[in-house]
């Protein structure tokens, strides 16, 4: 790419303040700047080979390689979307590259004296392979321009950066990660969106439970940690960090709903007075904002009273129980979607005929596909065809991850146990004629009376002959069990239920079999549970509830994977991991804060966004681990996804062997 050099052309008065060669104040910082993540930025572009640099007006230019090519190199954008991959490769990949490309972020900290102390932050993107050298010189070139009353950050942007400059010293290079960052950053979406409503602040769990009943849809809760039982409100506001993966927040994403931490929520608060006052709460990609409401607004009911999620009729036929790798995704109406999604799973791993490159067929204009990237992640040739790229598609899959072994109970056995009992039935009837006359007031007693009920109604002995039966019959027979739910109301598009129903993980004997399965049986008879389904327009006489039964699993390592990044929704390169040690459900129910990374599955690389409850990061053997899991996710969203766009939300763990196992695949809810 060189060439005849171009200076930028001259713009309209007043139109584009970039320029070049010019050393960085911190007014002309601000001039140029846009902002990103709620912090002012400035992106900037060295030339190496004329030893200058490109402050580019953020306003005017908002892609670093569009500038470098047109207003540099002299191209037309036709001719660089003709090639535009290998003008990304010249600029983020080239080892011998002109140009550096990069992005000055102003940020703030406190002085031991309280005072605000600002300081720059200089950042690649994600994608950008530059090496040790690279990097010091890129920095040594800008501090060297900066104003030096300034402190100047470097941070790498990818794992890859993190190893090259191991071996640097700090004084030369002087640094800080993104999880450092992220730590201190005092605001930060995780669902965007826009409500009207009344602002409730909690300031403990044992406030928000004393008026949790009175919450409404025009109610906009604000406390520390949301608890996952919240009902359906207008908008969500934490005080403390958490997850986009946690599940208040897939909450909030399937709820279509705003979502974000505040740190200085209290202060805020406080300050203007806002506890119970109406306000107008904004959720952007780059900024968090509340307004103040002079008087009570007019709301109009809002569209989720108007929802209606379509479920397909449960099939109540007398089926056997099976083993999970019989099941296929089409057994959803008799065993429940997350056992039908196992199944599928399994077959998907067996078979290895499933087309799990489609995603990468779509275009990406102005690249027609991306299937050049896939090869590239998969180690195939550059000119491998569509078989090729399936075939090594499915075999990266089958040899990076494993289905869980179990059994499925059908919704049969369910359906046989309800209908044994008089009292049930019953209890059934005044439900349902409570759901019939919107009579709120008397759900959760008599949900929590047919809870109980069902948990202590003696399973007829066919029924639970065909239970112990089918674990005795196995493998399993005498190891400690997982008994999970597997509804016809959760895992769908539009009604995930996070955290809704119940599973067990300490199951041991056929007693605690049979009572496992009664409390998973209950779960779908929760006061929260029959009151969202019934916001959502999923009749009670609809809904059954499967059961899986697997063999207990230790686990090194576990947690949950989304095939998208849910802070930023048009990014279709990341995929959104969360982990920690042990046990995946340790970060399903928010007890600890996991450790949180974006892959990228397009050019490759991998960075932590936070290291949460953890004193320190993974080793870079188990994130490379985690790269090739992100990577699978996104390759198994071509098959389960309604179409290859939809991302998934998966449940997963790491064997004290080091194996990947799935527990679970659902659509996740944008």
């Amino acid at each position: 790419m060189s060439g005849t050099r171009v200076l930028p052309s001259p713009a309209a008065p007043g139109t584009d303040a970039t320029v070049v060669g010019e050393n960085l104040s911190l007014p002309l910082f601000r001039t140029l700047s846009g902002v990103l993540a709620g912090h002012p930025y400035v992106k900037v572009v060295v030339d190496r080979a004329e030893h200058t640099w490109h402050l580019l007006d953020t306003a005017v230019h908002p892609f670093h390689v569009n500038y470098t090519a047109t207003r540099i190199l002299g191209m037309s954008l036709a001719e660089l979307d003709a090639c535009l991959d290998e003008f990304n490769a010249s600029v983020y990949t080239d080892p011998d590259r002109r140009f550096l490309l990069g992005v000055l972020s102003l940020h703030a900290d406190e002085d031991p004296e309280g005072r605000e102390r600002p300081f720059l932050v200089l950042e690649t993107t994600e994608a950008d392979t530059m090496d040790g050298a690279l990097l010091q010189e890129f920095y040594g070139f800008v501090r060297e321009r900066v104003d030096g009353r300034l402190p100047l950050l470097l941070k790498p942007a990818n794992h890859g950066q993190e190893h090259e400059l191991a071996v640097i010293s700090e004084v030369r290079v002087p640094r800080i990660l993104s999880h450092q960052l992220f730590v201190s950053r005092p605001r930060t979406p995780l669902n965007t969106g826009e409500a009207v409503g009344r602002l409730r602040w909690f300031r403990s769990p044992e406030e928000y439970r004393e008026h949790a009943a009175g919450l409404g849809w025009a109610d906009i809760v604000a406390m520390d940690r949301l608890p996952d039982d919240v009902p359906r409100v207008a908008g969500f506001i934490n005080a403390a960090p958490i997850t986009p993966l946690s599940h208040t927040n897939v909450l909030a994403s399937g709820w279509g709903i705003p979502n974000a931490i505040v740190r200085d929520l209290r202060q805020l608060v406080e300050a203007d007075a806002l506890d119970g006052a109406w306000v107008r709460y904004r959720v952007d990609d780059d900024e968090i904002s509340f307004t103040r409401l002079g008087s009570v607004p007019e709301l109009d009911e809002p569209a989720w009273h108007r929802q209606r999620i379509r479920l397909e009729p449960p099939l109540l036929e007398d089926v056997p129980v099976l083993e999970l790798h019989r099941l296929r995704g089409a057994d959803r109406d008799r065993y429940g979607t997350k056992a039908a999604n196992l199944g599928e799973l399994h077959h998907v791993l067996d078979s290895r005929t499933a087309d799990l490159t489609a995603y990468y067929g779509r275009p990406r204009p102005p690249r027609r596909d991306l299937y050049g990237h896939l090869a590239s992640r998969l180690a195939a040739p550059a000119d491998a065809g569509p078989e090729a790229l399936r075939s090594a598609a499915a075999r990266f899959v089958a040899e990076t991850i494993r289905a869980p072994e179990g059994i499925a109970l059908p919704f049969a056995l369910q359906h046989r146990f309800l209908i044994s009992s008089p009292a049930l039935q019953q209890g059934l009837g005044k439900l349902k004629m409570a759901l019939e006359l919107s009579a709120t007031d008397l759900l959760d007693s008599l949900c929590l009376h047919l809870q109980q009920l069902v948990r202590g109604t003696p399973i007829p002995e066919e029924v639970a002959a065909r239970i112990t039966g089918a674990v005795g019959d196995r493998p399993i027979a005498g190891r400690r069990l997982v008994v999970r739910s597997s509804s016809n109301a959760e895992d769908l598009p539009g009604f995930s239920a996070a955290g809704m129903y119940d599973s067990i993980t300490t199951v041991r004997g056929t007693a605690e079999l049979l009572d496992a399965v009664r409390q998973v049986w209950a779960s779908l008879l929760s006061p929260r549970s029959v009151r969202l389904r019934h916001q959502a327009g999923i009749p009670l006489d609809d809904t059954y509830m499967g059961v899986i039964v697997q063999e207990y699993v230790p686990a090194s390592l576990g947690g949950v994977l989304v095939t998208c990044n849910p802070t930023r929704r048009e990014d279709f390169r990341n995929v959104y991991l969360n982990c920690t040690p042990g046990s995946p459900e340790k970060v399903v129910d928010g007890t600890v804060l996991p450790l949180q990374y974006l892959y990228n599955t397009v050019e490759g690389g991998g960075r932590t966004v936070a290291v949460g409850s953890a004193v320190e990061d993974l080793p870079p053997a188990h994130r490379a681990r985690l790269a090739d899991l992100a990577l699978t996710g996104r390759l198994l969203q071509s098959h389960f996804g309604a179409d290859p766009e939809d991302p998934l939300d998966i449940e997963w763990l790491m064997t004290e062997q080091g194996d990947f196992r799935l527990v679970q695949i659902r659509p996740y809810a944008l």
